[in-house]
């Protein structure tokens, strides 16, 4: 039987200017712009022990995980060492709305972009215990 085998590509449809928002994310998070205006994430340069995975999930209708953006979805970036990133983004101005935590899965924080939509970052570590903290 076919199956999805991974996920080919994130779309936002923004609420202003399409190329502003994409140069907020190029500036904030580091992701580098393309000349067709959108980034090209390759799992081959991730240094992360989980080998590159992506979590899918869904979420009940009345949950406040994606709190306090109204958005039906969040998207989770994975990111390369998580204290330089939260300090880039406070050096910037961004608020970190929640975290960093330290879960057995790795380090997460919490911010959001300039039209409301809640972005988690993600620092992956192989499932451990003692990664939490």
């Amino acid at each position: 039987m076919a199956r999805v085998t991974g996920i080919g590509g994130v779309f936002l449809k923004a609420k202003g200017d399409a190329a502003e928002l994409a140069r907020w994310y190029e500036t904030h998070l580091g992701l580098k712009l393309e000349d067709f205006g959108g980034a090209v994430l390759q799992w081959n340069d991730a240094k992360a022990e989980d080998g590159g995975l992506t979590v899918w999930a869904t979420a009940a209708p009345d949950s406040t995980w994606f709190a306090p953006s109204a958005s039906s979805f969040m998207i989770n970036y994975r990111v390369d060492d998580m204290d330089s990133m939260v300090a880039r983004l406070e050096a910037a101005g961004v608020e970190i709305i929640q975290g960093p935590e330290r879960h057995e899965n790795g380090c997460f924080a919490w911010i959001m972009d300039p039209e409301g939509n809640k972005v988690e970052l993600w620092e992956p570590k192989l499932w451990d215990e003692k990664n939490k903290g």
